[in-house]
C-alpha cells in the first residue's frame, strides 16, 4: 500500500529502533471510535507497523486483522489473540488484498495510525470504500505533527527538523502539516473533516536515551544518511543534552497529534 520500494526498504532498515521508540496510543481514542460504529466485528489495521495501534484496536473488536508491506516490520508485531499480523506486498492485486481482509462490506474500522501519508491514496481509498460496511463502518487515519518538552528542549528540535527540510519526501510533509493537507473523500463523523483534522495531544515518558532513539527513526534521518548528511551531528547531540539536564532524568512527551475519520458518501 505504500507508495514505491524505497519507502518499504526505509521501513524495513529501521523496524527494531522504531518499535522501541514510538509511543503508545491512549485507549481513549478507540473507545472513542467504537463508539461510531454500531457494530464491532472486523476491523482493519493498515500499514500496522509493529502493532501499536491494532492491539488496542482488539480491545474493542473482535477480530483485527493487521497489514503491513514490511515484512521486518511484522516480525517486531507485539502478539494478540485477536490480531491477525499479514504480509501484504506491494505486487498484491486489490481483488486479493480485498479478499483477505475479508470481501465487500464486511470491516467496521479502518485505522491507519502515523501511515496514510505513505500510501498510494488513489489506490487505498477505493479499496475502503469497497471493503467498509455501508452503512456504519468508518475509516480513522492520524498522525503526529510535532513534539514538545520545553522552551529549550523545542528550539533544538525545530533547528533539526529545518535541517532536514531539504530531505523531507512529499509523504512527511503531509504528516508535517498535520493532514490538513491530506485528500481525505469521507463524510465526516464529528471527528475532523478534510482540511481540518481532530487536533489532540498524546504523552510519553521519556529519556534522554529515548529521545535520541525517536529522533534516528524518522524517516527523514536514513534519507539524509543514504545522501551522506547526518541530521545528527556532534554538535546537535551536545545541545539536545545540555537542555535535558541529567541524562537519567525522564521528562513527559507532548506528542500533538491530529485525527480525522469518516464513512463513505452514499
Amino acid at each position: 500500500m505504500a507508495n514505491n520500494n524505497l519507502d518499504n526498504y526505509l521501513f524495513n532498515k529501521q523496524a527494531v529502533v522504531y518499535s522501541e521508540a514510538r509511543p503508545r496510543y491512549p485507549s481513549e481514542w478507540f473507545s472513542m471510535l467504537a463508539a461510531l460504529t454500531p457494530k464491532h466485528s472486523v476491523a482493519w489495521d493498515v500499514g500496522t507497523g509493529n502493532g501499536q495501534a491494532a492491539i488496542s484496536v482488539a480491545e474493542v473488536y473482535e477480530k483485527v486483522i493487521a497489514t503491513d508491506i514490511s515484512d521486518e516490520q511484522l516480525k517486531q508485531a507485539i502478539p494478540h489473540p485477536q490480531v491477525q499480523y499479514v504480509h501484504t506486498p506491494l505486487e498484491m492485486s486489490d481483488d486479493e488484498l480485498v479478499s483477505l481482509i475479508g470481501g465487500e462490506n464486511s470491516v467496521d474500522l479502518i485505522t491507519a495510525a502515523t501511515a496514510v501519508q505513505w500510501f498510494d491514496l488513489d489506490r487505498f481509498y477505493p479499496i475502503v470504500k469497497r471493503v467498509l460496511r455501508k452503512p456504519g463502518g468508518i475509516i480513522a487515519v492520524w498522525c503526529y505533527g510535532s513534539v514538545e518538552f520545553s522552551p529549550e528542549i523545542d528550539a533544538i528540535l525545530r533547528r533539526f527538523f529545518d535541517l532536514g527540510k531539504p530531505f523531507q519526501s512529499q509523504s512527511f510533509k503531509i504528516a508535517s502539516q498535520c493532514y490538513k493537507t491530506l485528500p481525505f473523500p469521507f463524510e465526516s463523523v464529528g471527528v475532523g473533516c478534510e482540511g481540518k483534522p481532530l487536533e489532540l495531544d498524546m504523552h510519553k515518558e521519556m529519556s534522554f536515551q529515548g529521545l535520541l532513539k525517536f529522533l534516528s527513526s524518522l524517516p527523514v534521518v536514513h534519507i539524509a544518511k543514504e545522501q551522506g548528511v547526518d541530521l545528527l551531528p556532534e554538535e546537535i547531540l551536545k545541545d539536545f543534552e545540555r537542555a535535558w539536564g541529567e541524562p537519567e532524568s525522564v521528562r513527559t512527551a507532548t506528542y500533538k497529534t491530529y485525527m480525522l475519520a469518516g464513512k463513505v458518501k452514499l
